[in-house]
């Protein structure tokens, strides 16, 4: 993180698991195009899907708080990739509620994150969008607590261990956020679930460094961030559903 972001299938250590739910996603992931995984099948699009990512530009994506993309993000081999420094990347349109999914990857000791409902004129964008996290947890020492490792809501909702998949290899996630509820999926799995704005919220906000900003958490719209926390990281099958 930062500090200088259907049907139910569950982790065994959350509620209410289902089969049906862990089929649903294999089917999705099976019918996405092995060759092209910047590429809507016929299926995505009757349900709404659209890309984030083509694939070949950064075309829809610019800086946070600024109106071009940060030079350290390009795009490689079919990745938007974090190459060097330059800052947090957001996408040019905003979204209220919707269904993000995204592969990715991360350098061995590596830390990212995905931002939404990101609000510009603050300092840094943490300060005001919640963030799931990206790392490598068994190298980095975030990964040393279930609160701020892969998969949480960054400092406030902690997963449960062995879903993640190391750093080397693809990892998928996916943000659903509908009015006042949000869902981690990590690999197929629910991680986190969460209500924007209930006392349990209030709570965890009040005991933690996000106190020390009264705007977090609380737009009911905004854009898609990708972190720069310095390491490097691969995005590919950035794509939304809104779910107005």
């Amino acid at each position: 993180m930062n500090d200088r972001h259907p049907v139910r299938a569950r982790h065994p250590l959350l509620a209410r698991h289902s089969v049906l739910a862990l089929a649903t996603v294999t089917i999705a992931a099976c019918a996405q195009s092995p060759d092209d995984p910047n590429a809507l099948t016929d299926a995505e699009r009757a349900e709404g899907w659209r890309l984030l990512f083509d694939g070949s530009t950064l075309d829809g994506w610019r800086g946070y708080g600024s109106g071009d993309a940060p030079a350290g993000w390009v795009v490689e081999d079919g990745t938007l990739t974090l190459a060097g420094g330059g800052g947090d990347l957001v996408t040019e349109e905003q979204f209220s509620d919707f269904e993000l999914s995204l592969e990715w990857n991360i350098e061995e000791g590596g830390n990212s994150g995905v931002f939404y409902r990101a609000i510009e004129g603050l300092d840094w964008i943490y300060q005001g969008a919640p963030e799931m996290q990206i790392l490598d947890d068994a190298n980095h020492a975030d990964g040393q607590a279930e609160i701020t490792s892969a998969g949480s809501n960054f400092g406030l909702h902690a997963v449960p261990r062995g879903v993640l998949r190391p750093a080397g290899e693809w990892n998928e996630s996916r943000v659903v956020v509908r009015g006042d509820h949000v869902e981690h999926w990590l690999n197929g799995v629910q991680v986190v679930e969460y209500e924007l704005g209930s006392d349990d919220w209030a709570r965890r906000v009040a005991n933690s460094k996000f106190s020390a900003w009264p705007e977090y958490g609380r737009a009911a719209r905004g854009h898609i961030g990708l972190q720069d926390h310095g390491n490097r990281v691969w995005f590919r099958a950035i794509k939304i559903r809104p779910l107005e």
